[in-house]
């Protein structure tokens, strides 16, 4: 991850880091472009719906594939699966701990991990339905709206808790998912 100093927007002393790359930011983006989509635009029983949400199982794939290919800030290893971890980063929060991580904190981290693990739930039980070995079973489509409804949830829990981590670090996480940098205050450690 390179990290360089620069004065930013009166900021002074604000270390700028390269944290998301291109196809990252490009993947993030076109996945919530694809939810709301399917959520809120095209008819649930029609073939833009399928082709949105095969699109959005070919993002998901593409990501999993650059958490492993990709470089070391898109890699899973920069934001692993760990409970434990999420449990002490909310202690450590609610004790006041301001760090910043430089990938995903590690509730951000098991929130990530969940919405991927339930966009393949959702593709997956999209996919079913349309087989014939599938087609109209009720339980197969109550699964699908089901994970759906999650999704929603989920997306709005990720949603809030962007919003109250930069309320807490001070750094502007939606900036940095648009641009790819975080600007950490100078003198503020990083995870």
């Amino acid at each position: 991850m390179s990290e360089s100093i620069q004065h930013q927007g009166g900021r002074e002393g604000a270390r700028t880091i390269r944290v998301w790359d291109p196809l990252v930011r490009l993947i993030h983006w076109s996945v919530v472009l694809g939810i709301v989509l399917n959520a809120a635009v095209t008819d649930p029983e029609g073939l833009l719906h399928e082709y949105v949400g095969y699109a959005v199982l070919g993002l998901v794939l593409l990501r999993l594939a650059w958490g492993v290919l990709g470089p070391a800030p898109a890699r899973f290893s920069a934001f692993p699966f760990s409970p434990n971890a999420a449990v002490r980063h909310v202690r450590d929060t609610v004790r006041g701990d301001r760090s910043v991580h430089l990938s995903h904190n590690p509730l951000g981290a098991l929130m990530v991990y969940n919405i991927w693990m339930t966009l393949g739930f959702i593709c997956a039980t999209g996919i079913m339905m349309g087989t014939a070995a599938f087609f109209g079973l009720s339980w197969v489509e109550d699964a699908h709206e089901l994970a759906f409804n999650w999704l929603i949830l989920s997306v709005l829990l990720h949603v809030l808790g962007v919003l109250l981590d930069q309320r807490r670090t001070g750094v502007a996480l939606v900036k940095a998912m648009v641009s790819g940098d975080k600007n950490i205050p100078d003198g503020w450690s990083t995870k």
